[in-house]
């Protein structure tokens, strides 16, 4: 699995980090959010869902590879 961030999208609301910081960041200089793992491990998948679902941008997805 891939995750995929569109960054142009991003309103830097925070929320994806929160919810999975393993795979998250955000910029310290406008906080728009980026990839830490752009092909996470299972484990953290159930993060990556949970953050897709809060954010408020609808800026991130999960694809198959």
């Amino acid at each position: 699995m891939k995750v995929e961030l569109d960054e142009p999208k991003c309103v830097a609301s925070g929320q994806c980090v929160m919810v999975s910081p393993e795979v998250f960041d955000q910029r310290d200089e406008d906080g728009i959010a980026f990839l830490i793992e752009e092909h996470p491990a299972d484990d953290l998948l159930d993060g990556v869902h949970e953050a897709i679902a809060v954010c408020p941008a609808a800026a991130i997805r999960l694809v198959q590879q």
